[in-house]
């Protein structure tokens, strides 16, 4: 049986105060037997965010990783160096990362290919924009960026990895994926990996980004194909962030 996961993607968001009161808060969580927490905090952060979880079963990870592994890239950061402060995530692809910063579906790969040299769990994201939805592209372009992935680092890395549905049209606008849209992604997710194994498929964690919140939670985790949540703007809050993970253990 697959593991639930719910993951808080901090973005660029959080001051030494913020970032000290929302350990705090994540320090009182109760853990659930069946489900993980994570959350990923900027780089700056990391070291503080590690220390002050390091007696809670609550992991840590990064927000992007640099695909190569030292070297003359200035403002980079390797996978190497996330390992070595204590991450054990690392967010790779997502919608902000690929529409803002022009991160190419080959680059993704790459940047998943060495987060595991090290590693690292990579949280592979995977989405369509409102126009793509509205053309029908869905299916095809989630399959594509998965693909992209399974071509360069091969279908067993899957084992290692996880998988994020997130819908662009949903992330920050307060519009989410209803269920049933959520879960007909997520299970062609799995039907695209189970072609190549259908023991990775079994196994590989599927969260949902886009919107989630205390009250949608429970709603979409409640679909067989979805195995929790990346959390955006609601993991800055800890009453929700509590709520979702609730809904998920």
């Amino acid at each position: 049986m697959r593991r639930g996961l719910v993951v808080g993607n901090w973005k660029m968001h959080g001051s030494k105060a913020s970032v000290a009161e929302l350990v705090t808060g994540l320090k009182r969580l109760t853990s659930h037997a069946d489900a993980d927490l994570a959350v990923c905090p900027p780089y700056v952060f990391i070291p503080s965010v590690v220390d002050g979880l390091a007696a809670t079963d609550i992991t840590v990870g990064a927000q992007n990783v640099s695909d190569q592994a030292e070297g003359a890239f200035t403002g980079e950061v390797s996978a190497g160096m996330l390992a070595e402060f204590g991450c054990r995530y690392v967010i790779v692809g997502h919608s902000e990362r690929r529409t803002l910063f022009a991160d190419s579906d080959k680059l993704v790969a790459a940047k998943f290919v060495a987060a595991q040299q090290v590693g690292l769990t990579p949280i592979l994201c995977v989405g369509e924009s409102l126009a793509q939805r509205e053309a029908g592209e869905t299916l095809t372009l989630v399959e594509e960026q998965l693909l992209a992935v399974i071509d360069s680092a091969g279908i067993q890395a899957l084992s290692k990895a996880v998988v994020a549905y997130e819908p662009i049209w949903a992330i920050g606008t307060g519009k989410t994926a209803s269920p049933e849209q959520a879960q007909q992604v997520h299970a062609h997710i799995r039907q695209v990996v189970a072609k190549a194994s259908s023991t990775v498929a079994a196994g590989l964690q599927i969260l949902y980004g886009g919107s989630v919140k205390a009250d949608n939670a429970a709603e979409l985790f409640a679909n067989q194909d979805i195995d929790g949540a990346l959390v955006g703007g609601a993991s800055l809050q800890i009453e929700d962030f509590a709520a979702i993970y609730n809904a998920a253990g």
